[in-house]
């Protein structure tokens, strides 16, 4: 394992104090200090992982972090990754092949984990969908949730602020972009703090959480029963009160997809609230371009799909799409 340098380990006194005026007081060096888990060299970059101890969270937390070469010499733009449903840091750095496309564009790009995890909460590990893997990008409300399930301020505020204090990064240029649950995360973080993002970008995000079943099912729990609470996490609804500062959205969507198909993702209710706004969407439906007559005669599905394959295939235009604006 490589040891990074101290600087990468230890914040600045005044990055921190400049934090600490933002956040409720903790120990500065137990907020800040970092341990690395892993570092592998990869298209003249390195892929690192480290673990800390997340105040919003009240647990250890892990994220992934791509250094390009450029970081050697200077900051780099930065680019969040949000996973879906079930994902640990690893998903995206070991499937989606985005390394390259990183390297070559000069972007540091940063994958946490989906949720707070070993919280002793009951019931947090009884499915898939809710709980551990899927904390949702929200702010827990309720109880017993609502002490460690806070994503959505660990990834719009403790994260960056780590990232900034820590790494060579430019706080000025940040883009988020994501994969379904993930997808909806990098959606209403970007809606609900306006210009903090220079873009956005989605595959198969799910996004109008509070008509689909994923989304009840969390909201419910995390939020209330009060619906009204939920819209504030919903993208389709932040559509209709966003104050219209420059927006370019960019959303990849699997024909096959079956979430698409069982109207988890209800990608239409949002093209339909962007386009009453004039806010620009390019909804790209991906078809196969091959027919298998094996498949088609025996009723299996043959384009793309839900999975890590569809993000391979087109991860490379989403990190153009935000190299262009990153690196304007």
């Amino acid at each position: 394992m490589l040891r990074p340098p101290l600087s990468i380990l230890t914040a600045s006194p005044s990055a921190a104090a400049a934090g600490d005026k933002k956040h409720k007081p903790v120990n500065r060096r137990r907020r800040m200090a970092l341990k690395q888990i892993s570092s592998n060299k990869c298209f003249g970059g390195l892929q690192k992982v480290f673990e800390h101890d997340s105040v919003e969270l009240n647990c250890k937390m892990k994220f992934a972090i791509y250094l390009p070469p450029k970081a050697e010499t200077g900051k780099c733009p930065a680019l969040y990754w949000l996973s879906g449903l079930t994902c640990t840091e690893q998903n995206f750095i070991s499937k989606s092949g985005y390394h390259q496309a990183a390297s070559e564009h000069g972007l540091v790009v940063i994958a946490p984990d989906t949720s707070p995890r070993g919280c002793n909460i009951k019931g947090e590990d009884e499915s898939w969908d809710f709980g551990t893997g899927a904390g949702f990008y929200v702010d827990a409300t309720e109880d017993p949730w609502k002490t460690n399930y806070r994503m959505y301020s660990y990834v719009t505020k403790e994260l960056p602020q780590l990232i900034n204090a820590n790494f060579p990064v430019d706080p000025q240029r940040m883009s988020i972009f994501g994969h379904s649950m993930g997808g909806h995360g990098a959606l209403i973080c970007t809606l609900k703090n306006p210009g903090k993002y220079k873009s956005v970008s989605a595959f198969a995000p799910i996004c109008n959480p509070v008509l689909c079943p994923w989304g009840k099912k969390a909201f419910s729990g995390y939020l209330g029963t009060d619906q009204n609470k939920w819209k504030a996490y919903d993208a389709t609804h932040l559509v209709n009160s966003y104050p219209g500062s420059q927006l370019d959205i960019l959303i990849d969507q699997g024909k096959d997809d079956q979430f698409l198909s069982d109207g988890q993702l209800l990608p239409d209710n949002f093209i339909a609230a962007c386009t009453e706004k004039k806010i620009p969407v390019v909804f790209r439906l991906q078809e196969a371009n091959m027919i298998c007559f094996y498949c088609v005669g025996n009723g299996i599905l043959n384009g793309y799909d839900h999975s890590y394959y569809f993000i391979a295939t087109f991860i490379t235009d989403h990190i153009r799409h935000h190299a262009k604006y990153l690196n304007a």
